[in-house]
């Protein structure tokens, strides 16, 4: 998410610039350069999409591997848990961490400066892939036909739309690179998992719009993957899995 104070000049290349006014009105934020906003500046900015790019081990840590590293964690505490009860767990623990970095009001190493005053992209990318594997129905193998190839879109789809812009490419050029990275996303989960394919020319382009809305109180990464998970919800009964 963009801070809308921040002023900066559109980075999509090509696009008349917005009043800043009308995109408050709208309840939408203007674009801005993330490398200039980055703590840290490239370094920052390169640590940002590492961290980001690192969360696609959890979809595979919770669906493949999920059961093995509760039953190791429950040996420990002597008490059964659930892969449930471990996100949701984990997930208070992050909520409780950003709580406490607001209050403080600082922007750590990578992130922007605009988050010392709200909720970071980070956390709001957690929260989200959180919900989505708390919500998603389980189906095909690994019970991970929709919940993988979501949160994958998420993690890898982001990074290439963004630094598609960064790189100058229009809105529309942006939106192929998106679109492309998530259709291989769903064609592979057709290939591995079981997921329907007719849902694949479907969900990647939806994955992909979901980046765009520029919303002041949302990340995008939290629209990337909530706004597809409820389609998934709405479509889950008719794809006989």
């Amino acid at each position: 998410m963009i801070d809308p104070r921040a002023g900066r000049p559109d980075i999509d290349g090509g696009e008349p610039e917005v009043s800043l006014a009308s995109l408050e009105e709208s309840g939408q934020i203007e674009m801005t350069d993330p490398v200039e906003l980055s703590v840290g500046g490239l370094k920052g900015h390169l640590f940002r999409r590492f961290i980001h790019l690192a969360m696609v081990v959890l979809p595979f840590g919770y669906y493949i591997y999920g059961e093995d590293i509760t039953h190791f964690i429950s040996e420990l505490l002597a008490r059964e848990i659930s892969r449930e009860q471990l996100v949701s767990v984990m997930i208070l623990i992050v909520i409780i961490g950003e709580s406490i970095r607001l209050k403080l009001g600082v922007a750590i190493f990578g992130q922007r400066e605009y988050e010392a005053r709200q909720v970071s992209a980070l956390a709001w990318g957690a929260i989200a892939i959180a919900i989505c594997v708390l919500v998603a129905p389980e189906a095909g193998k690994f019970g991970a036909a929709y919940g993988m190839p979501l949160i994958l879109c998420l993690v890898l789809g982001d990074p290439a739309i963004g630094e598609s812009r960064r790189m100058g490419a229009n809105p529309k050029t942006a939106f192929m690179v998106g679109t492309g990275v998530c259709l291989a996303i769903w064609l592979g989960s057709w290939y591995f998992l079981a997921t329907p394919l007719w849902l694949a020319p479907l969900m990647a382009p939806l994955c992909t719009a979901s980046e765009w809305p520029r919303l002041k109180y949302i990340d995008d990464n939290a629209t990337m993957l909530l706004i597809p998970l409820a389609a998934i919800v709405l479509l889950h009964p008719f794809t006989g899995l």
